[in-house]
């Protein structure tokens, strides 16, 4: 039964075609395109609207030398989004709930911010390994320390995204698990259960695009510390 429960982790394929490239494509599909006509419609505008939103709050702290980054960051949050709420849906699958591809995300970003940094501002950077009034003994320590947490931070992006959604997509399906064993033996209890269930989802939504965020937001701020 345990077995069972990680089975949907396991990259799924069909006919031989791996449903992991299928899922990583689907996103793409919900990128807001350009239109010819004068008047848009009430999806464009509101797409329009949340992304503004998105990109100024996100670039708000960043200089003007940071805010080439906005289309970029604004492409990777959609397809985050895409990824983690469409793998809500049944007979689907979470590409985000494989540690491989979030660290192929966090790990390029997060390169890119320190090469920049150290080509721009290569004190200013390197300067981020020892701060200012360190006792001299400590100095060796201190520098090791920041060395250490400065490459952990691509395995926590990768490893915050994959703990978050497999914990939610395992809870569901415990639950959902417990809701049909019960409904013969104690109907009450199952209704119980169901509702519970239901608020997970929800909770599980929130989640995805809460993680979403938080991801391209600590790109941003890493970003931020280089430039």
């Amino acid at each position: 039964m345990m077995a069972s429960f990680f089975d949907q982790f396991a990259s799924p394929s069909f006919a031989g075609i791996p449903l992991i490239a299928i899922a990583l494509t689907i996103p793409w599909v919900l990128f807001p395109s350009t239109s010819s006509k004068w008047l848009t419609n009430r999806l464009e505008t509101l797409q329009g609207w949340l992304l503004n939103r998105y990109t100024s709050q996100l670039l708000l702290p960043l200089n003007k030398e940071a805010h080439k980054w906005a289309l970029l960051y604004a492409s990777l949050i959609i397809f985050l989004l895409g990824l983690n709420i469409m793998g809500l849906l049944p007979y689907t699958f979470t590409p985000t709930t494989q540690l491989s591809l979030n660290m192929g995300l966090a790990v390029p970003f997060w390169l890119a911010t320190v090469l920049i940094g150290l080509h721009n501002r290569p004190t200013h950077a390197l300067g981020h390994l020892l701060p200012e009034g360190t006792p001299t003994p400590l100095i060796p320590m201190l520098i090791i320390i920041e060395t250490i947490s400065l490459f952990i931070r691509p395995i926590a992006l990768g490893v915050r995204l994959t703990a978050n959604l497999t914990a939610g997509h395992l809870l569901i399906q415990l639950i959902a698990t417990a809701t049909f064993v019960l409904l013969p033996i104690m109907p009450a209890v199952s209704l119980m259960t169901s509702v519970v269930l239901v608020l997970l989802t929800v909770l599980e939504v929130a989640v995805a695009m809460i993680q979403a965020y938080v991801f391209v937001l600590l790109l941003s701020l890493y970003l931020q510390e280089n430039v």
